[in-house]
């Protein structure tokens, strides 16, 4: 069993606790071996504002110190807060790459639903 921040009892099964510590478990178990990147698939999916927050921190973290983090999300706030480049996916394949300032909701909503700049006006 792991001790997680919030809880008394560290007999307590991983299922027993909150959805944000239960997340925050699998995240120290993939960090365990050092990864040099890290796949964060809805990292945030299911959990409470204060527990996103957290992770949201950690992920930072984690790319200030080095590591590639492959973020996969369906909320455009996540991927626009945390991501330094986007690649947005329709039907299986990529189709677009957004970065800087041409990564906005407006384009990363545009391109997933397959607009143009003429039709979305």
């Amino acid at each position: 069993m792991t001790r997680v921040a919030g809880t008394d009892r560290v007999e307590l099964p991983a299922a027993a606790l909150s959805g944000g510590n239960q997340q925050k478990i699998l995240f120290a178990r993939a960090l365990l071996g050092s990864p040099t990147l890290l796949l964060a698939d809805e990292p945030t999916r299911g959990i409470d504002v204060g527990a996103k927050r957290e992770i949201y921190q950690l992920l930072a973290d984690l790319a200030a110190q080095g590591m590639a983090i492959l973020l996969i999300s369906s909320e455009t706030d996540e991927i626009l807060g945390l991501a330094h480049r986007t690649l947005v996916m329709r039907g299986g394949r990529v189709v677009a790459e957004l970065a800087g300032e041409a990564m906005t909701e407006r384009a990363i909503l545009d391109a997933a639903f397959g607009m143009s700049a003429v039709e979305a006006a």
